[in-house]
């Protein structure tokens, strides 16, 4: 970051005399003088050397106030504009961009991509991608996909089959094991009516003494077996009718459920590997990306820290990633980075120049974040926020043009201003040393609005006031305020309590540590 001013005019340095060059007008006057020193006593050469070193020396030191005050560096006060500004470096980018992404699932490499900043019609390819994955995958889906229809196709005939087993044994084995068991009962009933008529004949024989009692016996078991046999048909008669036929119908209704619910599976899953096919086949035609309109293509900025952009030949890309960028040249901007400590004097519409490497933009400020940019060593661990200064559309501008912009913060106008190098800031007060006539003299001032160069004064000085630059290098009293205040830091330095603390965690954390 750089602080900006209007060059201003500078009071004119006083000349000085030099003490040195009246040193060696004197020494050659005295060189033209009658040479007497052969008839003078030694003694009396030196004792003169010493006077005229003691006289010089005394006059010197007599004079050193006069001295250093006229070869004091000064400025005279005046009235004036100041301008505070801010500069900071960017380059230039679109704020519409149009973002050609990667629709290729997963990890891809990138075997090749267009050069940066090409003008492209389209149609033109961009990037290819690596497709070996891609076709693996397309041959290993057909294949299930095909496994998958055929199961579907089983499991379709087997739905029809339970389908037709219902209807087949309701109109087919229902009906005839009922009309067998049917038969078996009319016979049943006939044998048992044969049985009785055979015994009523027996026991007409038995009277008439022309059968014995065991044949009368055995057709009264005739009898009894053939009631058994009709009784057994009844039965199963029954059991046909109120549970054999509904247990046999739930049974078939079950078996048509679960081949019904295989066989959607067995469609999903066939649907589901001929969607996954198609969807290989598709990316595979993903793998060359075509522009789809005219214009530049450009490379997405990579993070700072990185040493090379995402896109390059052999860098993987994933789905959703940012290939290449086509920017909209009538929508240019700067992204600058405002360093956290003059982020609040930065608002919208603040005028600012953008000078560029051929000419020089008036442009104004559109937008400033409110959270700042990350930090890291790759930033030195400052803190900015990035402001972006829309640019008017202009021909010429292209992305990643390095620009230096400029921000006005504010404009003072006809105010008093005094240069920084002029004043010292002490514990108590700010103040500067004004040459007068009888000597220098302190003044305490009220300070305003200021630049890298010159400060608003409110008060404390006027016009014409003669001030003296550096004071603290060659005014005594100067010199013993910052001293003072120089002293005082580091004392509220070392008297700091975290410190102490510190330090007393050093040397006297483990007191047996010399036992």
């Amino acid at each position: 970051m750089a602080i900006k001013t209007t060059p201003q005019p500078t009071a004119e340095i006083p000349s000085t005399k030099s003490l040195d060059g009246q040193a060696d007008v004197a020494q050659r006057k005295n060189r033209n003088l009658p040479s007497r020193g052969r008839f003078l006593p030694n003694v009396l050469l030196l004792t003169i050397f010493a006077v005229v070193i003691l006289s010089v020396a005394l006059s010197l030191l007599r004079g050193r106030d006069a001295a250093i005050l006229d070869s004091k560096l000064t400025y005279t006060i005046v009235r004036g504009d100041l301008r505070v500004t801010v500069i900071e470096q960017g380059t230039l980018e679109s704020s519409d961009n149009t973002e050609i992404k990667c629709k290729v699932r997963g990890q891809n490499t990138v075997i090749w991509v267009i050069d940066n900043g090409t003008q492209v019609q389209p149609g033109d390819e961009l990037v290819r991608l690596d497709t070996l994955a891609i076709e693996d995958a397309i041959n290993e889906r057909s294949k299930y996909a095909h496994w998958s229809r055929s199961a579907a196709e089983g499991s379709k005939a087997e739905v029809a089959r339970a389908t037709l087993a219902i209807d087949e044994y309701k109109e087919g084995r229902y009906i005839s094991q009922r009309m067998t068991l049917e038969k078996d009962l009319a016979i049943a009933e006939s044998n048992l009516r044969t049985a009785q008529n055979m015994l009523a004949h027996s026991q007409q024989m038995a009277e008439r003494g022309y059968v014995s009692e065991l044949e009368v016996e055995q057709q009264k078991f005739s009898v009894q077996q053939a009631e058994l046999t009709l009784d057994v048909t009844r039965t199963d008669i029954d059991v046909l009718k109120r549970f054999t036929k509904q247990m046999e119908l739930e049974t078939l209704r079950g078996d048509l459920n679960a081949v019904t619910a295989t066989h959607a599976a067995n469609v999903e899953r066939a649907e589901l590997d001929l969607t996954r096919r198609d969807q290989a086949l598709e990316e595979l035609e993903y793998c060359v990306v075509k522009a789809d309109k005219s214009g530049m293509v450009i490379y997405p900025s990579a993070a700072a820290w990185k040493d090379s952009p995402d896109i390059a030949e052999g860098a993987t890309v994933h789905k959703d990633q940012v290939l290449l960028l086509m920017p909209d040249l009538s929508r240019m901007q700067v992204k600058v980075g405002v360093h956290e400590s003059i982020a609040d004097r930065v608002h919208l519409g603040l005028p600012a120049k953008v000078t560029l490497p051929d000419f020089e933009l008036d442009a104004a400020v559109s937008s400033v974040a409110t959270v700042a940019r990350p930090a890291g060593w790759w930033t030195g661990n400052v803190v900015k926020y990035d402001t972006i200064v829309q640019l008017p559309s202009v021909a010429g501008l292209r992305p990643g043009m390095s620009a230096e912009v400029e921000i006005v913060l504010a404009e003072h106008k006809n105010v008093v201003k005094i240069p920084v190098s002029a004043v010292l800031e002490t514990e108590d007060a700010t103040l500067c040393w004004v040459k007068t006539t009888t000597g220098t003299q302190r003044r305490v001032l009220i300070l305003g609005d200021s630049n890298d160069v010159f400060i608003v004064v409110e008060d404390g000085l006027k016009e014409g006031d003669e001030v003296i630059l550096n004071p603290a290098a060659v005014v005594e009293e100067a010199r013993i305020e910052a001293l003072k205040t120089l002293d005082k830091a580091q004392s509220d330095e070392a008297s700091d309590p975290e410190e102490e603390e510190l330090n007393d965690g050093e040397f006297n954390a483990d007191p047996n540590a010399l036992d």
